[in-house]
């Protein structure tokens, strides 16, 4: 009787009966993929005190450069979506890492940058983080690396606000600009 083949994934989770489907092994896999390199980059990143959304909201505002963002761009251009950023952006500039102002223009209006002392720091993490890319990815070459981002591109794609229900409910998930890019209005 020939052997059945087990993927790596079953494997790894010790599970002994085959999906259901491929498309749920592969959600099953990218979860548990995400996972390990989460862990890395948090570890690479915990010694300074950051949690990996509040070194995601430093990148973010790093490339923004020295005009800012407002306090609800920078929450729209999260890798994940965090309801707490107001309390979030509390905690960087409580230590040092961020600075506020209010628009004049439009007091609901906060807008973030980062300080000197966050850049420093990010500049600090900057050769670590690299290194921990590079062991995260470093078993596929660059035309994999770009094949694997097209099918992610895909993936993200098919889940677009446009296209997506929140189950339950009748609205639509809101990701992507906010309101103010969509319309254009300030």
């Amino acid at each position: 009787m020939p052997k059945r083949h087990v993927s790596p994934i079953l494997k790894e989770l010790r599970q002994r009966r085959p999906f259901p489907s491929t498309g749920q092994e592969a959600v099953v896999a990218l979860f548990r993929t995400a996972d390990v390199v989460r862990r890395s980059i948090t570890a690479a990143i915990a010694p300074v005190g950051l949690t990996l959304q509040q070194y995601n909201v430093l990148r973010i505002l790093r490339g923004a450069g020295a005009a800012g963002l407002p306090t609800l761009d920078v929450a729209d251009r999260m890798i994940e979506h965090t309801p707490g950023i107001t309390r979030m952006m509390d905690r960087l500039e409580a230590r040092g890492w961020v600075t506020r102002e209010r628009c004049p223009t439009d007091r609901r209006e906060v807008h973030c940058r980062i300080s000197a002392a966050g850049l420093a720091l990010l500049e600090r993490l900057d050769g670590t983080i690299d290194e921990t890319d590079r062991r995260a990815m470093g078993s596929l070459d660059d035309a994999t690396l770009r094949r694997l981002i097209g099918l992610l591109d895909q993936v993200r794609a098919a889940h677009t606000p446009a296209t997506v229900t929140v189950p339950g409910t009748t609205r639509r998930a809101r990701r992507g600009p906010s309101n103010t890019q969509r319309t254009g209005a300030r």
